[in-house]
């Protein structure tokens, strides 16, 4: 596999439990590398083009209300095969579906509110990527 990038977001029920650093854990004690990071407190309108693509689906307006309730931390993960490694190590979006030993297993409150969002494409780790940071922060 090659090295690839990805694009990780420490979702506000995290960053309000303190869960930056054991989340981080988990992603670096499993070959990621955290290439750049910034935490940051989403506008209405950065969440609500962000998740442009879910606008037409009924949890749209509660997911931009939930990612702008708090601090959250956005960051570029890299490693080998960093999406699917990435993904792997999140678990599934149902916290009840995720297998032990996963972020959402140990840390989600519900699907909605679980701890991390990933890319899940090539395609849109480059776009989410690039949404939250310039080249020049990326520092590999």
């Amino acid at each position: 596999m090659a090295i690839e990038r990805t694009f990780s977001i420490l979702k506000p029920d995290a960053t309000r439990r303190n869960l930056t650093g054991a989340i981080n854990a988990k992603f670096e004690s499993q070959g990621l590398r955290i290439v750049a990071q910034k935490r940051i407190h989403m506008t209405t309108a950065q969440a609500e083009a962000f998740y442009g693509a879910h606008s037409a689906r009924g949890f749209f307006r509660d997911l931009v209300t939930f990612m702008t309730s708090g601090p959250v931390v956005v960051q570029v993960l890299e490693g080998e095969g960093a999406i699917l490694k990435n993904r792997e190590i999140m678990g599934a979006t149902n916290p009840a579906n995720a297998d032990a030993g996963t972020i959402r297993k140990e840390f989600a409150e519900s699907i909605e509110a679980n701890s991390v969002h990933g890319s899940d494409s090539p395609e849109a780790a480059a776009a989410e990527i690039a949404y939250f940071f310039a080249g020049t922060e990326l520092v590999g």
